[in-house]
C-alpha cells in the first residue's frame, strides 16, 4: 500500500499539480494484539517552536521498561527516524536557497525530533539507518525519491518552498497518527505524541508564512476538518500533560 501510494504521489509531483505530493504513509501487516495504551497521560515536553526537550524525554523513556517490540513497531521507528531526518534535510537546503529564517528555525527543531526517535532506537537496540547518512541521503528508497522530488519543487520559488514545508508537516502528522495506532508501548507513544505536537506547530508556522504572502494553503494529506482545527488553534506548548491534538 505504502509503495503504491508513494508512486502515485511522485506522479502527482512530477506533473506539477498544485505542488501536491506526500511522504508516503506506512502500513504493515504485523500489529500488536493488545489494545493501544491510552495517551491522555502522555507527558508533552515540546515547546511552541516544536523543539522537544530531549533530556526530559530521555529521562521519561528510561523510566519505562523495555518491552519486546512487534515488527510493526520496529518498522515504525526505523521509518520515522528517516522521515524526521528528511524534514531536517529539506529545511536545511531550503534555508540555504532562500534564506528564510523559518527554515533554519524548524530545521533545528527537527534535529530534536530525530534525536527523540534515536533515543528509542538505542533503547531497543535497533540499528539507526541515519547514523552514517549525509544531508539528503536515505536508506529507505521511497524517502530518497521523495526527498529528491520535494527538493525540486521547493527550489522553484519561496512560495513553493513554504508549501513543501506545510506538506511535510501535515504528512508527518498523518504518519505519526498511523504509527501510534499500531503500538501499545507508552514510551513510543510518548515520543510520537511529542513529535506530532511539534509538527502541528510547524504546520501553523508554514501556513502563516504563506498567508502573509497572500497564499491560501490547501491541505494535501490531512482531512480538511482536521487541518482547519489545527491551523485555527493557537500554538501548543509542553506541560499540558497530553497530546492528541490542539
Amino acid at each position: 500500500m505504502r509503495r503504491l501510494y508513494a508512486v502515485a504521489v511522485l506522479a502527482i509531483i512530477v506533473s506539477g499539480i498544485i505542488a501536491a505530493g506526500c511522504i508516503g504513509t506506512s502500513e504493515t501487516s504485523t500489529t500488536s494484539t493488545e489494545s493501544p495504551a491510552p495517551t491522555n497521560t502522555v507527558p508533552i515536553v515540546a515547546d511552541s517552536n516544536g523543539d522537544v526537550n530531549t533530556n526530559d524525554l530521555q529521562s521519561y523513556i528510561d523510566s519505562l521498561p523495555a518491552e519486546q517490540l512487534t515488527d510493526a513497531e520496529k518498522e515504525g521507528l526505523l521509518y520515522m527516524v528517516e522521515e524526521e531526518k528528511l524534514a531536517h534535510d529539506v529545511y536545511t537546503k531550503l534555508y540555504e536557497k532562500w534564506g528564510l529564517q523559518i527554515f533554519s528555525n524548524i530545521a533545528k527543531s527537527e534535529t530534536t525530533h530525530v534525536e527523540s526517535v534515536r533515543a528509542l532506537l538505542k533503547k531497543y537496540n535497533l540499528t539507526d539507518p541515519t547514523a552514517s547518512e549525509g544531508i539528503g541521503e536515505f536508506q529507505n528508497e521511497e524517502l530518497q525519491a521523495l526527498y529528491d522530488q520535494l527538493m525540486e519543487m521547493g527550489m522553484k520559488s519561496e512560495v513553493d518552498a513554504l508549501k513543501v514545508g506545510a506538506l511535510i508537516e501535515e504528512t508527518d502528522i498523518k504518519d505519526l497518527q498511523e504509527w501510534i495506532s499500531r503500538t501499545n508501548k507508552v514510551d513510543i507513544i510518548t515520543v510520537y505524541e511529542n513529535l506530532m505536537m511539534g509538527s502541528r506547530n510547524h504546520l501553523r508556522s508554514f501556513v502563516s508564512q504563506l498567508k502573509n504572502r497572500g497564499v491560501t494553503y490547501e491541505p494535501q494529506v490531512l482531512p480538511k476538518d482536521e487541518y482547519e482545527a489545527i491551523i485555527s488553534s493557537p500554538m501548543e506548548t509542553g506541560g499540558q500533560g497530553k497530546g492528541n491534538g490542539p
